[in-house]
């Protein structure tokens, strides 16, 4: 069964910083490419970053030199540091694992709440 767990979420004033993890289970992590998406209110869930299992990323236009994608092989978990946050930034941010035979599993998402 797989399963991705997100957290460190939370409150942040604007210009502060968040690093959000993803513990995944049950897949071949390191085979596995993996994203940060994410979905304010009102609006279509967005992609914010990915990583190869080869470790290339990729960003979206608007987090690009403030969010940082990485991952750790040896502990199955993808990190997103989240530097100068700004309120635009208010979302459910989910994890994504883009497995094999073109399997696609979500974590629950976790809130990131930024005050002006």
């Amino acid at each position: 069964q797989v399963q991705l767990v997100e957290s460190g979420g939370g409150l942040v004033q604007a210009g502060g910083s968040l690093r959000l993890s993803c513990a995944a289970s049950g897949i071949i992590f390191s085979a596995t490419a993996m994203g940060w998406y994410r979905q304010a209110p009102g609006k279509q869930r967005e992609l914010v970053a990915t990583v190869t299992s080869g470790g290339s990323t990729n960003y979206a236009d608007s987090v690009k030199g403030r969010f940082t994608i990485s991952r750790d092989n040896a502990k199955n978990t993808v990190y997103l540091q989240m530097n100068s946050l700004r309120p635009e930034d208010t979302a459910v941010y989910y994890c994504r694992a883009d497995a094999r035979w073109l399997n696609i599993y979500w974590g629950q998402g976790t809130q990131v709440t930024v005050s002006s």
